[in-house]
């Protein structure tokens, strides 16, 4: 394995019990991520909080939005020991509401701040490789909801998978049985034919590196 993917590689994937559907909303179709399984898996990979790890807060404030409007945003820095020496600062910036206009009205958060915080946590994460098979395969996320969202206004609707769909399942599974079953299923979970060919793509690219380590 190269080096440099190293934690890339033990952090990517994401068991299923921290991973659950968003139904509706803006997101929805999208895998909301359990925030304590990438604690979890920090301290697994580094060692204790504070000591293995840590997160240094940089900045927090309000901004004005729309409508009345007002989101709260977090910057922090996070950093990992590896082999005695710390990292430098991998940066993370989230945020959430902190005033939400909603059908009865506005609505204030008293846990903006640390909806914000968890959030930051996810993108610092990221750059290390924690999740990439969920955001990798999906192609989505809240930052892209909207314009997935409009691009969807203008696909051509069909039921027919294209051939290099086709093409992806025999290879992975070896025959083209059961494919109708399998994108039924993921259409259920809010996938097009784009999102399937990534995900098998995704699994391909997986087998062939187990593959290679097998024969090493």
């Amino acid at each position: 394995m190269n080096e440099n993917m190293k934690i890339y590689e033990q952090v990517r994937a994401v068991p299923q019990d921290a991973l659950k559907e968003i139904k509706g909303g803006r997101l929805k179709g999208m895998s909301d991520i359990n925030p304590m399984w990438r604690l979890k898996k920090l301290t697994e990979m580094f060692g204790i909080c504070g000591i293995g790890w840590k997160i240094e807060i940089v900045d927090k404030r309000l901004e004005q939005g729309s409508h009345d409007q007002i989101v709260c945003f977090v910057d922090i820095n996070l950093y990992i020991k590896v082999d005695g020496e710390w990292s430098a600062a991998i940066q993370g910036m989230g945020g959430s509401s902190f005033i939400a206009k909603e059908s009865s009205g506005l609505f204030t958060s008293d846990e903006c701040f640390k909806m914000a915080y968890t959030d930051a946590i996810s993108v610092a994460c990221k750059s290390l490789g924690f999740a990439a098979d969920v955001y990798y395969a999906n192609d989505r996320t809240k930052y892209s909801a909207q314009e997935d969202k409009t691009d969807k206004s203008k696909e051509v609707k069909t039921d027919i998978p294209p051939q290099t769909l086709k093409n992806k399942y025999q290879t992975y599974k070896g025959s083209l049985e059961g494919i109708e079953e399998w994108i039924k299923g993921q259409q259920g979970k809010g996938h097009n034919f784009k999102h399937m060919e990534e995900i098998l793509a995704t699994a391909l690219n997986k087998r062939v590196e187990e593959q290679k380590a097998n024969a090493k």
